[in-house]
């Protein structure tokens, strides 16, 4: 293939992008960065966390883009009763009625699917969410001693209410370390709700159409990877993860607010999402900007607070700002 050639391809996948955009807006209103930011987990081949209280529309929002991308969507609402047997699937005894025989066939679940809303994640209790586990790092289910391979692409798309909510559990470190992004979901503007308001309690309901395949999907994830990043922003990212570990060369923010840091994953992420967003604005390599804006949703969910920062109510977000300002960046 030539350049000129595999430049129009390129051109080609990013112009699906637009419609994308276009199909989401006719149905949520505002929320731009929450917007990109699922946008981003989705060409990462990421799993995506959305936080907020009820009633901000997370679910409504992952509902949508399910709509807009031609994949199969389920929907999974996590409750203190739910089974993992519930998601992950069960084995049923069927019988043959020709020859009498009987043998146990594995019945799928809902995880089966390309794309997961996991509804509220937080009020189910770890023995649940540990389901999603092996789903969300190998994209298989072990089952009975067998291996079922999940469909591809395949994201997990959860919402969770903050851990102060009543009836919450928190998440194991385990999983949230297998999501890609921690996105928090805000209070819209003056103008923003009024037009929400507006939009919902009309007569007509907005329709999504289908502007995406997963072909579409497979192909700009496989572009993403091939999106240049710098050695000297590679040096930067492994130097920001590595300093969020406490420890003798740590800054004296992290030794002082930080429990327990991020892993090598987080690098990994970090990278993955800084190509995302860049092949998301149009450009072919990622920039020092795109490390910085995706720092606080790749890290936030991966640090363990101390009681120091509960007490002096520093956020993870705060930890990340001086940890940004404690590495040096490149030139």
């Amino acid at each position: 293939m030539t350049v000129s050639a595999s430049a129009q391809d390129l051109q080609a996948q990013l112009a699906r992008l637009t419609p994308l955009r276009e199909a989401i807006g006719q149905a949520i209103v505002g929320q731009h960065d929450v917007v990109e930011q699922l946008l981003i987990g989705l060409l990462a081949g990421g799993h995506c966390l959305l936080e907020g209280v009820p009633g901000l529309g997370k679910t409504l929002l992952v509902r949508t883009l399910g709509q807009a991308l031609d994949l199969q969507f389920r929907r999974v609402q996590f409750t203190p009763d739910l089974m993992p047997s519930d998601i992950l699937g069960t084995e049923i005894l069927e019988e043959d009625h020709g020859t009498g025989h009987r043998h146990f066939k594995f019945q799928p679940g809902p995880v089966f699917t390309n794309l997961l809303l996991a509804d509220e994640l937080n009020r189910t209790p770890p023995k649940t969410q540990a389901a999603l586990l092996e789903a969300m790092q190998e994209k298989t289910v072990s089952y009975a001693g067998v291996t079922h391979e999940l469909p591809a692409p395949f994201f997990v798309l959860a919402t969770q209410n903050p851990l102060e909510q009543a009836g919450t559990y928190p998440l194991p470190e385990a999983q949230l370390d297998r999501f890609l992004l921690h996105v928090k979901v805000d209070y819209p503007s003056e103008a923003e709700e009024r037009a929400i308001i507006e939009q919902t309690t009309g007569s007509s309901s907005a329709k999504v159409p289908q502007v995406m395949h997963g072909a579409d999907v497979l192909a700009l994830q496989a572009r993403v990877r091939e999106v240049h990043l710098g050695a000297d922003l590679l040096d930067w990212i492994t130097r920001l993860v590595r300093a969020s570990r406490p420890g003798a060369n740590a800054p004296a923010e992290i030794n002082q607010y930080v429990k327990w840091g991020a892993g090598p994953r987080a690098g990994q992420s970090l990278v993955l999402a800084a190509k995302a967003r860049a092949l998301l604005n149009g450009r072919f390599a990622a920039t020092r900007d795109d490390i910085a804006a995706l720092a606080s949703p790749v890290l936030r969910h991966r640090l363990l607070l101390s009681f120091a920062a509960e007490a002096e109510q520093k956020s993870a977000d705060d930890v990340v700002a001086a940890l940004l300002r404690a590495v040096p960046h490149p030139a």
